[in-house]
């Protein structure tokens, strides 16, 4: 394959997932306004969004500041719009690797959020929010049941992994010291509300309820966002599954291994060998703040390593 095509193939997974996980972010903003720590919630979606850090910092940013900047902003190349068009951009430079169906995903109802005036953006911010979600979801179920398991299919995942991992980490690192909290009270109505909201924010609450029949403590919440192996959004599944792809990668290419699949393999090995006492005991927003660095890393090695253009 072409490095070209590898690159616009990864990348455009990666601005998908973006906008996704964007939208999940704001929508855990609307769930948590209601609150009276609001201001502070916006400023954590902010945050934890990694583009606007500085209306994060800003005491007279507005939730719509907020919105507008992860919704909307053309000169924030990680909102929503910014990512849908950078995504089809990419696909349309490639269209020949693409299947029709997911091709459909992304140039259907495209301009859309071009044309939406700021007010009716947040105005009516469920219906958009639902509808980049729904775009990404479509064009994940298009790449699923009509694309070949080629190499340009593992670079899909890879980028799509890739951007989940870190979204995850970010978000919990974010929330640290809500999950933390300073007395030994826990679990009243404002701690079951946060926790939630990241659940909410992961698509985790079925599936973490699941698992623990609803006893939303901060260790259980972060041993199922870090560890857990088969909740797809967790860093342990992220991980691993992006190891798999690596090593199907290097398969397909003779067999040659690069500096990001040392990357990988480290990473699964360090969350293999830990249970969440001892993240805990050796401090979780450090071990977060090192697996963010890491993804960082892999993602520039992949590059690296298969010629992507800078």
């Amino acid at each position: 394959m072409l490095s070209r095509t590898a690159q616009m193939l990864f990348w455009m997974s990666r601005y998908i997932e973006r906008a996704d996980a964007t939208a999940r972010l704001i929508e855990m903003g609307r769930r948590m306004a209601m609150l009276p720590t609001a201001n502070a919630e916006w400023r954590s979606v902010a945050r934890a969004s990694g583009s606007a850090a500085d209306l994060a910092d800003d005491t007279k940013a507005t939730s719509s500041d907020i919105i507008l900047r992860l919704l909307l902003d053309a000169e924030n190349q990680s909102s929503i719009r910014c990512c849908f068009a950078q995504a089809r951009a990419n696909a349309k430079a490639i269209r020949s690797s693409l299947t029709t169906a997911m091709w459909e995903t992304l140039n259907d109802q495209w301009r859309l959020l071009e044309t939406l005036d700021a007010e009716v953006g947040v105005g009516e911010l469920p219906i958009w929010l639902d509808w980049a979600k729904q775009r990404a979801a479509a064009f994940r179920g298009a790449c699923e049941t009509s694309l070949l398991r080629n190499d340009g299919y593992i670079f899909l995942r890879l980028g799509e992994l890739v951007e989940r991992a870190e979204m995850t980490l970010r978000l919990l690192d974010v929330k640290y010291y809500v999950l933390l909290p300073e007395t030994d009270v826990v679990g009243g109505g404002r701690d079951y509300h946060q926790w939630t909201s990241v659940l909410r924010a992961t698509s985790a609450l079925r599936a973490y309820h699941h698992v623990y029949r609803g006893d939303y403590t901060p260790w259980g919440i972060a041993e199922f966002l870090v560890l857990n192996p088969m909740f797809p959004r967790s860093a342990a599944y992220c991980y691993r599954t992006i190891d798999q792809r690596l090593n199907e990668l290097a398969s397909l290419y003779d067999g040659t291994r690069f500096e990001c699949h040392d990357i990988a393999a480290a990473m699964v090995r360090r969350l293999d060998g830990c249970d969440i006492q001892t993240l805990f005991q050796s401090g979780l927003h450090e071990f977060i703040e090192d697996a963010i660095q890491a993804t960082n890393r892999l993602s520039s090695e992949i590059a690296r390593a298969y010629h992507f253009e800078s």
